[in-house]
């Protein structure tokens, strides 16, 4: 009997393991049209052509103009940036964007590295491509692609591209050098944006991984934070084969974590597996949990329902634009300088940084496409779709900044990453990881790399 028993009970256990066990599943790699019109025949341009970011008087006067016709509306005493970007800090703007920044001056930036664009099922597709200037000998640059998310740019890595590809000039050794890829998502600055419905991250992911293909990468180092998180996720569940690591600085993983874990966190962590830095950044649950993403999420409604809506406005006026963006660059970056009168926008990024970042999205006329983004990605079954249930069986590394919007601790991460190799609390910084705190990014990338290549 007791025999009967015990093998019952092992074999309980076996269809248990069976059942739960990790399937290393790959999303399809499938294909799409994009373009306008239907797909011709034939086949499809791959030429990768240079391109330089350029602008013009007339561009500038029409800026100029809008600007002018700027009419304030005076904010609440006391209101700071409680109800939103504080307009009298919004006049100071202004008034630098109108007389200071110089954006001829912002275009030479952006050109100093090389920028290109190449067609890919039907949409042109932008990006830059930078090299190092020098290697150590016998030593082969890495490739290494980063993806940004909204409401930012591939600007937001011109600061750490000089890290990755001459690290021995900034101090940080040559073991790993770097060639970087930094495309724009379709839809965003200088990326063609999809003229059919549909196009989410599972659509981009597929196309910059042909892009790497193209520029003959067959194995290749991706990162990406906001929408380049899920995108980066996404072309690693789709061909886990050719992507050689993954590294992140944001996670969705809310459909993986236990409600349980989070509930009872505060009092149970440590038996739950969270550790004193996880309740520091967690709790009190409904201040930093519950009513921070109630205080930011606003915008995520109407995008993922109406974009266009709110659009037609956002692209009409610059002024209301960079109020809608920098807005989030305040209170994305550390939630508590909505207690500041100017936001603390300046205590992280310069205004020219900022303004640059902005130009991308008006003088491409791109605000409402890159908004339509979250009704593609959200607007039927958000973190209900096959991706979001699938785990990813790829070398991962992760960077948890401390005043991101939703703290992700390593248990939770690791429930959609098993093969998580590399996780760090980062001493500082928010949501625009690479914007805002260049060189700790880069140093957790070549950290996780490290230990990647001694797998």
């Amino acid at each position: 009997m007791w025999l009967e028993i015990l093998l019952a009970s092992a074999l309980a256990v076996l269809i248990y393991w069976f059942i739960s066990r990790d399937k290393e599943e790959t999303l399809p790699l499938e294909d799409g049209w994009w373009g306008k019109g239907s797909r011709p025949a034939g086949r499809e341009d791959e030429s990768i052509r240079p391109f330089k970011v350029e602008t013009s008087e007339e561009e500038i006067h029409d800026l100029h103009q809008r600007i002018d016709k700027f009419r304030p509306t005076p904010p609440l005493e006391g209101s700071r940036f409680h109800y939103g970007f504080n307009s009298k800090y919004l006049q100071k703007i202004v008034s630098y964007w109108r007389n200071e920044f110089d954006w001829r001056k912002q275009v030479e930036i952006l050109n100093k590295y090389p920028h290109f664009k190449t067609k890919i099922e039907g949409l042109d597709i932008h990006f830059i491509h930078v090299k190092p200037s020098q290697l150590p000998a016998g030593r082969t640059p890495k490739p290494l692609l980063m993806v940004h998310g909204w409401p930012g740019s591939f600007y937001e890595f011109y600061k750490i591209i000089p890290l990755l590809t001459d690290p021995a000039g900034h101090g940080l050794g040559n073991e790993h050098v770097f060639e970087v890829i930094c495309p724009s998502i379709p839809g965003y600055g200088f990326s063609e944006a999809s003229s059919k419905k549909g196009f989410n991250t599972v659509a981009t992911a597929r196309i910059f991984y042909k892009l790497m293909l193209r520029l003959g990468f067959q194995e290749f180092y991706i990162q990406g934070g906001d929408w380049g998180s899920l995108i980066c996720t996404n072309m690693a569940q789709m061909v886990p084969s050719h992507v050689k690591g993954l590294h992140l600085n944001m996670a969705m993983v809310s459909r993986n974590a236990s409600a349980m874990t989070l509930l009872l966190g505060k009092r149970f962590g440590g038996l739950l597996g969270l550790t004193e830095r996880d309740t520091e950044l967690l709790y009190p649950f409904k201040e930093k949990v519950f009513y921070h993403i109630m205080r930011e999420s606003g915008y995520m409604h109407i995008q993922a329902t109406k974009p266009d809506t709110v659009g037609c406005a956002l692209n009409d006026s610059p002024v209301g634009l960079a109020a809608y963006i920098l807005e989030k660059f305040s209170t994305w970056t550390n939630s508590e300088f909505r207690d500041l009168e100017d936001g603390g926008l300046e205590r992280k990024f310069s205004l020219d940084d900022l303004l640059t970042n902005i130009m991308l999205y008006w003088t491409t006329g791109t605000i409402v496409p890159s908004q339509r983004y979250y009704k593609e990605n959200m607007g039927q079954s958000f973190m209900n779709q096959k991706h979001d249930r699938m785990k990813v069986f790829v070398p991962t590394g992760f960077a948890a900044f401390p005043c991101e919007l939703i703290h992700a601790p390593e248990k939770m991460v690791r429930t959609k990453y098993p093969k998580l190799v590399s996780y760090s609390y980062m001493a500082r910084g928010g949501h625009f990881a690479a914007f805002e705190e260049p060189a700790l990014l880069a140093q957790d990338i070549r950290k996780f790399v490290a230990l990647v290549e001694r797998l």
